[in-house]
């Protein structure tokens, strides 16, 4: 048999442990796993159609994996997934994405949540499930994921999410309902620096914040106590103008020293026309870190690429919201997978739309094993 996966890709997998008794397993959990992920890849987007492609690719897929049984049938696939441990699953995930740290260095982390609409409801009677995922936006590399049962519930995922990452020398970007005390210390102590929408969640440093800019700009000249940068953009029927500012030194926050390491303030005014229509929006940070206008500009910009770059590539191209699958082991360990499958497919240098990629890798075997060997750029185990 030729090797055709990469071997920092088989050997994470391979440290799942099986939850099967084995003496009544017909294919390897490696098997099973790592057919799904090359379906994934290939456009396919749930069980049936993952077993179709194993049965249609059968022959190419015997190259590296012995399947003496044949094609594994959309009942294994759905029974393997749901048994799987998803923290177990998330651990093995993170641990391929630690690799791509060292690889590729990850200056910037994004976390944001997502609720896949097609989960709950039905016989389980369970919620939609909720995903708060860590993105790594310069890399366009999910580093991983941690379920819970709502947006509301994001303030628990967040620390479970970060004890999977490797922080040092990352800045970590998160929306306002991750700003708290207990997490801006977690990622501190992990190394990285901090970047905190604040919000009505958190309205006394939010009017802390708001006042310590707006003295530091009737106090003096830009420069002295304060720095701002500006952007403009026209396109699509719309322009947008975005005016930062940041103040390095927070003294006139009351409760600083509630918050490791806080250094920073930042406002962020976005004024927008589309259709002759002006909207505006203010929005407040907080940072661990002294930064210039334009390393803000850049954080505040570049954190909204887990929006474009894996949601809406989730959503758009992976159809995740669609995606019926009842059971919710089943449902996060596939959501998982699409996200490591988004990876392979953004460190393929080829220029192409993700739907291009997937439709190409569907047809094209031998680009789908490039698609695979991107997970060379990943790291070595």
């Amino acid at each position: 048999m030729d090797t055709v996966f990469p071997s920092a890709l088989a050997n994470h997998v391979a440290a799942l442990r099986d939850p099967r008794v084995r003496a009544r397993c017909e294919h390897r959990l490696l098997d099973v796993v790592l057919i799904a992920l090359c379906a994934a890849i290939a456009n396919r987007n749930d069980w049936r159609q993952v077993a179709l492609f194993a049965r249609e690719r059968l022959d190419w897929l015997r190259r590296f994996l012995p399947l003496p049984n044949g094609a594994p049938s959309h009942d294994t696939f759905e029974r393997v997934f749901a048994r799987i441990d998803p923290a177990a699953f998330a651990r093995c995930f993170a641990a391929l994405a630690r690799a791509a740290t060292g690889a590729l260095g990850v200056p910037h982390v994004a976390i944001d949540g997502k609720t896949l609409r097609g989960s709950g409801g039905g016989a389980s009677g369970l919620g939609q499930l909720h995903l708060v995922s860590a993105w790594a936006t310069g890399a366009g590399l999910s580093l991983g994921q941690v379920a819970v049962e709502g947006k509301s519930n994001e303030i628990t995922a967040v620390p479970k999410l970060l004890e999977l990452l490797d922080l040092k020398g990352a800045f970590v970007s998160i929306d306002a309902m991750g700003c708290q005390k207990e997490i801006a210390a977690r990622v501190v102590e992990g190394g990285g620096q901090y970047l905190l929408a604040v919000k009505g969640n958190q309205e006394r440093l939010l009017q802390d914040v708001r006042g310590v800019i707006e003295a530091a700009m009737d106090a003096g000249e830009e420069g002295d106590t304060y720095r701002t940068h500006s952007t403009e953009e026209v396109g699509h029927g719309r322009k947008e103008s975005r005016s930062y500012v940041v103040v390095n030194g927070v003294e006139g926050v009351r409760d600083r020293a509630l918050w490791r390491g806080m250094a920073a303030g930042g406002m962020c005014v976005s004024e927008r026309e589309v259709g002759g229509k002006m909207g505006e929006e203010v929005r407040f940070f907080v940072s661990s870190a002294a930064i210039s206008a334009v390393e803000f500009a850049a954080l505040v910009r570049n954190h909204w690429r887990v929006e474009n770059n894996l949601h809406w590539q989730l959503d758009v191209t992976f159809r995740e919201d669609e995606n019926r699958v009842g059971d919710r082991n089943a449902a996060e360990n596939l959501a998982l997978l699409r996200r490591l499958a988004l990876g392979l497919l953004k460190q393929e240098p080829t220029k192409q739309s993700i739907a291009c990629k997937r439709l190409r890798a569907a047809l094209n075997p031998q680009y789908l094993e490039k698609v695979l060997h991107s997970a060379d750029r990943l790291g070595k185990v």
